[in-house]
C-alpha cells in the first residue's frame, strides 16, 4: 500500500508531482497523494487535472487526455467521457482549494483523516507562502510600518498545526532563502521556526535534519539547510531552504544525502530542443514588421563607443540574417518524438513519447524598442558568455525609466540586472513569479529568436514534465511555475525519504525478530502497537 502524502500550500503541484512519480517495488507508486490543498482557484485546477491525469495514466483512457492538451477536444467534451468523469471526481477529493488559516480547521482535519485512513506511516510535505522572508519582498516593503502585521510570517504556524494534529512520520518544508535572515520584532524567523517544528506540542517531537548535510538542529548551522539546486542537476540556479522533519522514537537512522552531479545542467540542455519561434510585436504585430523591427536593432549600436562596437555590429547584422523563423508557436505544436540517443537524466524526466509535440510554447509580444534590448543582449551574451547590464548598454538602448538613468553624482546605473539573458551553457537564474509581468529578466539566449521565454521553457527550467498543462490565462502560467518546487528536485527528495522509511522498516523488524528471540513465550509478548507501522518495501533505495 503506498504511504500517503499531504500536500500544504500545494501551487500548482511540484512538490507533490515528485513525491507522485516515485515507484517503489513491481513498479507501483511508493507514495499516494492523499490531499493537496491550494488556496489559488487557477492553481488548484492545475492540480484537479494533474491528479485526474494520475488516475487514467497507465490505462487506454489516458489518451482522452492527451488529446485535450492537443486541443484536440474541448475540456466539456474531455470530462463527459465516463472514464475522465470518473477521475475528476477522485481529482476533487484529492485537490481541495481551501486556504489554510481562514478555511474551517474541523473540516479540513476530517479530510485529512479520511485520506490518510487509518496509516500511521505518512508524510507531509509543502512551502507556506514565501513573500514575507524573500529579500525581495522585503525590500519592497522597507518602508511598510504594517509589514510586521503581514499574516505570512506566520502561515507556517498553519503548517505547524496540522503537524501537531496529526503526527506525520516525516514531514518536508520548503522556502525561501530570505526565511535564514528574516525576522520578526527583532527576533529571528528561521530559529523561531526551527524550535517550534522541533516540539510542536507536549511528547511530539521532531528531529529538524537537512538533505544536503549530516546532523540536526543542533549541530546544523541555518545555512546547512539551503538546497542549492543546479548542484543537482536543476538546470536552474535556485536557493531554497529545506527541512526535513523526522519523528523521534521511530528509531530512524541517518539518512542518504543528495547527490551532486558533476557537470551542472544548464538552460541549453533543457530547451534547445523546442521548437524555434518569432517573438510578437505589441503593437501590428506581422512578420514584416518584426523582421523590420529586428533588422533595425544594428542601428542602436551607434555611440556606444567601445572597442567591440564595430565586431558587434557584425555580430548582429548576421544574426540578422538568420533570423528566419516565421511561427511564434502555439497552444500547441505538433512535432514528431525523437528519442535521443542516451537519454540524460533530465530528457528521461522531461520527454512523453505519446503527447507528439509541444504544448503551452508560445512567444509574447514585446514593443519594438525591447526587441532592440534582446537582440543586442542575445548577441552579445553568445559572444561574452555572461549577460551584458545595463552600464555597458548601448545608450540608445536605454529604457526611458527613472530606475535605470545614470545617478547624477555617482554616474552609476542602479537595477543594472532589468535585462538579462538566461545564458546557453549555464544554469538558469531563478525562475520567479516575476516572469509573469514581463519577459526582461528571461531573455532567450538565441538572438536570432529575439524574445523572452515562453511557458514551456519556463516549465522545463523549473522540470515540469512536457505533459504537465497549467490551466489559466499566460500570465497565470508563468505565476504558477515560478511558484513551484521543481518536480524532479522533489523526485530526488522523494528517494531519500523512501530510502529512510525503508531503513525505519528494516529496524522495526529487526527489534521485532529479537524480542521474539529473547521472549520465548507468546503470552509475555506486549501486544501494545507502535506508533510507527513499518511501510511496504520498495526495492530500490
Amino acid at each position: 500500500m503506498p504511504i500517503p502524502i499531504i500536500d500544504l500550500f500545494a501551487g500548482p503541484g511540484g512538490l507533490g508531482e515528485g513525491f507522485a512519480s516515485l515507484k517503489g517495488h513491481d513498479q507501483q507508486p511508493f507514495f499516494e497523494i492523499g490531499i493537496s490543498i491550494e488556496k489559488t482557484e487557477v492553481a488548484h485546477r492545475t492540480l484537479m487535472l494533474r491528479a485526474a491525469f494520475r488516475r487514467l495514466r497507465g490505462t487506454d483512457h489516458v489518451r482522452h487526455y492527451y488529446s485535450f492538451i492537443r486541443g484536440e477536444i474541448d475540456e466539456a467534451t474531455f470530462r463527459s467521457i465516463p472514464a475522465v468523469a470518473a477521475a475528476f471526481e477522485h481529482a476533487s477529493k484529492e485537490a481541495r482549494c481551501l486556504e489554510l488559516g481562514k478555511s474551517d480547521e474541523t473540516s479540513i482535519d476530517a479530510e485529512i483523516r479520511a485520506a490518510l485512513n487509518g496509516q500511521q506511516t505518512w508524510v507531509l510535505i509543502g512551502g507556506p507562502p514565501c513573500q514575507a522572508y524573500s529579500v525581495a519582498g522585503r525590500a519592497r516593503r522597507t518602508n511598510d510600518k504594517d509589514f510586521h502585521k503581514d499574516e505570512k510570517h506566520f502561515l507556517y504556524k498553519e503548517y505547524l498545526r496540522i503537524i501537531r494534529e496529526h503526527r506525520p512520520t516525516i514531514f518536508v518544508m520548503e522556502n525561501v532563502k530570505g526565511l535564514l535572515s528574516s525576522s520578526h520584532a527583532g527576533s529571528p524567523m528561521f530559529e523561531r521556526i526551527i524550535a517550534d517544528l522541533a516540539s510542536p506540542a507536549e511528547g511530539l517531537e521532531y528531529e529538524i535534519r537537512s538533505f544536503a548535510k549530516r546532523g540536526n538542529s543542533d549541530s546544523l548551522e541555518p545555512e546547512d539547510y539551503l538546497i542549492h539546486s543546479e548542484r543537482y542537476g536543476i538546470p536552474q540556479s535556485r536557493h531554497r531552504v529545506i527541512l526535513l522533519g523526522v519523528l523521534k522514537g521511530t528509531g530512524a537512522p541517518q539518512h542518504h544525502l543528495l547527490e551532486p552531479v558533476s557537470t551542472p545542467v544548464t538552460v541549453g540542455h533543457a530547451i534547445d530542443d523546442l521548437p524555434k519561434i518569432r517573438s510578437k510585436l505589441s503593437k501590428g504585430d506581422s512578420l514584416e514588421a518584426w523582421r523590420h523591427a529586428v533588422q533595425a536593432a544594428p542601428s542602436y549600436m551607434d555611440g556606444w563607443g567601445l572597442e567591440i562596437e564595430s565586431a558587434m555590429i557584425e555580430r548582429m547584422q548576421s544574426s540578422v540574417a538568420k533570423a528566419t523563423s516565421t511561427s511564434t508557436g502555439g497552444a500547441f505544436i505538433a512535432q514528431e518524438y525523437r528519442r535521443p540517443h542516451n537519454p540524460t537524466e533530465l530528457q528521461q524526466w522531461l520527454l512523453d513519447r505519446n503527447l507528439g509535440g509541444i504544448c503551452q510554447h508560445e512567444s509574447r509580444a514585446h514593443m519594438a524598442s525591447d526587441l532592440a534590448r534582446y537582440f543586442f543582449a542575445a548577441t552579445f551574451a553568445e559572444w561574452q558568455k555572461y549577460s551584458p547590464r545595463l552600464d555597458v548598454f548601448p545608450p540608445k538602448l536605454l529604457p526611458a525609466h527613472h530606475n535605470v538613468q545614470p545617478n547624477d553624482r555617482a554616474g552609476a546605473i542602479p537595477f543594472k540586472d532589468r535585462f538579462r539573458v538566461q545564458c546557453k551553457n549555464d544554469p538558469a537564474t531563478t525562475i520567479v513569479a516575476h516572469i509573469a509581468k514581463d519577459g526582461h529578466y528571461y531573455i532567450h539566449y538565441d538572438p536570432e529568436q529575439c524574445r523572452s521565454l515562453t511557458v514551456r521553457e519556463a516549465a522545463r527550467l523549473q522540470t515540469f514534465p512536457d505533459n504537465y498543462f497549467f490551466a489559466g490565462n499566460r500570465t497565470e502560467q508563468y505565476t504558477q511555475i515560478g511558484n513551484a518546487v521543481p518536480p524532479l528536485l522533489a523526485y530526488k527528495l522523494a528517494t531519500i525519504v523512501r530510502s529512510l522509511l525503508n531503513e525505519m522498516s528494516r529496524n522495526k523488524r529487526r527489534q521485532a525478530r529479537d524480542r521474539m528471540n529473547n521472549q520465548p513465550m507468546a503470552s509475555e509478548k506486549s501486544s501494545t502497537p507502535g506508533q510507527f507501522q513499518a511501510p511496504l518495501l520498495a526495492k530500490a533505495d
